[in-house]
């Protein structure tokens, strides 16, 4: 697949019902077994998850582009396939948390988590994490 907008939550960003720089976005790995669909709207769609999600932090914005620091996951338990990242906005509940973006195509995954921690660097390109100008 493709690194990938979840269309719902496209929905709610251009909707103005998420504010990258106000609101809590966080990062979460999802497994192998997890399947993308456009239909998926809350985190609650992705099962079980590898790991506990991550805040981003310093966050920008600038020139129709959404950056933030790099991510780090800390030491996840062995034994887990991650497929890919996920980005969403935590509203407290996974029932309720808008999820925004899908990652697949990062350099390292897919990977097996092996007892060690789990850092992510976003791309230093000018799209970094999330463009709205190519």
């Amino acid at each position: 697949m493709a690194n990938k907008m979840y269309p719902k939550g496209a929905e709610k960003l251009l909707g103005a019902q998420i504010n990258f720089s106000a609101d809590t976005i966080k990062a979460a790995l999802v497994p192998s077994g997890y399947t993308f669909s456009n239909a998926h709207e809350y985190v609650a769609q992705l099962g079980a998850l590898v790991g506990p999600s991550v805040e981003l932090e310093d966050k920008s914005i600038a020139g129709g582009v959404f950056d933030a620091s790099d991510v780090s996951f800390g030491a996840l338990a062995s034994g887990n396939a991650v497929k890919a990242l996920v980005l969403f906005k935590d509203s407290g509940n996974p029932a309720t948390s808008p999820l925004i973006a899908y990652y697949d195509e990062v350099v390292g995954f897919p990977f097996n988590t092996n007892g060690g921690a789990v850092s992510i660097p976003w791309s230093d390109g000018a799209l970094k994490i999330i463009s709205l100008v190519a």
